[in-house]
């Protein structure tokens, strides 16, 4: 049996979506769809029953899952005890992050990673945080760096590397911004001043429970995807933001951004941590990183 269409069954099983599947496997839907076929008629059973509107594995395919990944796992152990008799982990781990996370807390994952796993790969790709823990439910990525939901899904597996509180910033320009500020000395009406806001997600759900709390009328500037963009935009003197202090101490352009001294109480800041599906923990290669995270020093930033 071809290694190729149990890593291409894998893939389909876990995002139960031909376009999610064949983007991680690099090929076409069609020729997906062609390769399970084959795979079918070879073990003589559908493995999932699908239409133009959804995918699903039937009886007999969710039995496959344990087969295919016991050989694939054992012809990746028999490669590595030919080319590594020392046992080293191979194997490729793909990752999901902002770009801030990308040389913060990535980079200390990665810098352990070279030293204790040097065979191991890893595809890389940055966006909206917002988007981190549905990247992994959706099986973009093997794993992601995200805020802590109120809420986590049963089938994620969490471990925290960090916490960042929230803080609102304002341009060090002059403008109307600045102008409301110094007019309003301590008393910031808040309801007065524009405000760069996330376009979903975590920090725009408390940035709105913070005006609840404190009866602010926000009025939207703009909506960002990634917190970096809004730092940028209050920088020119756009608006004010709320964003995680990570992001503003990171930033090339935090002296050109002041953070307010506000008497009212921003909102708990974030936990972050490492996410993965629970069922790949048992991953050699993602089960590395894993343990990798574990060990971080996860004090307040």
């Amino acid at each position: 049996m071809d290694h190729k269409h149990l890593n291409y069954f894998l893939a389909l099983a876990k995002t139960l979506h031909f376009g999610r599947a064949s983007e991680l496997c690099h090929i076409s839907a069609p020729t997906l769809s062609r390769n399970i076929k084959y795979l079918e008629e070879e073990v003589g059973v559908a493995l999932f029953i699908r239409d133009n509107r959804s995918v699903k594995l039937t009886r007999e395919g969710e039995s496959f899952i344990d087969y295919a990944t016991a050989t694939l796992a054992s012809w990746q152990r028999f490669k590595a005890n030919v080319k590594d008799p020392q046992q080293h982990i191979y194997g490729n781990v793909s990752i999901y992050c902002s770009v801030t996370a990308s040389y913060s807390f990535l980079h200390q994952i990665l810098e352990q990673l070279r030293a204790q796993h040097q065979h191991i790969e890893i595809t890389l790709n940055t966006g909206d945080p917002a988007l981190a823990i549905n990247r992994v439910l959706d099986g973009h990525e093997s794993m992601a760096i995200a805020a802590k939901p109120n809420k986590l899904p049963t089938q994620i597996a969490f471990v925290k590397i960090g916490y960042s509180p929230l803080v609102l910033i304002a341009p060090r320009i002059h403008c109307q911004i600045t102008e409301k500020l110094i007019n309003n000395g301590d008393n910031i009406d808040w309801s007065e001043l524009e405000f760069i806001v996330p376009e979903q997600g975590f920090s725009r759900q408390r940035l709105e429970q913070w005006w609840r709390k404190n009866n602010v009328h926000g009025k939207i500037y703009a909506q960002v995807a990634g917190h970096e963009a809004m730092v940028s935009m209050v920088s020119l003197g756009l608006g004010v933001a709320m964003v995680p202090k990570i992001v503003l101490d990171n930033s090339p352009l935090q002296d050109k951004v002041q953070v307010l001294d506000t008497k009212r109480a921003t909102p708990e800041g974030f936990e972050i941590g490492l996410a993965v599906l629970r069922k790949e923990l048992n991953d050699p290669a993602i089960s590395a990183l894993w343990s990798i995270a574990q060990t971080l020093d996860a004090s307040a930033i």
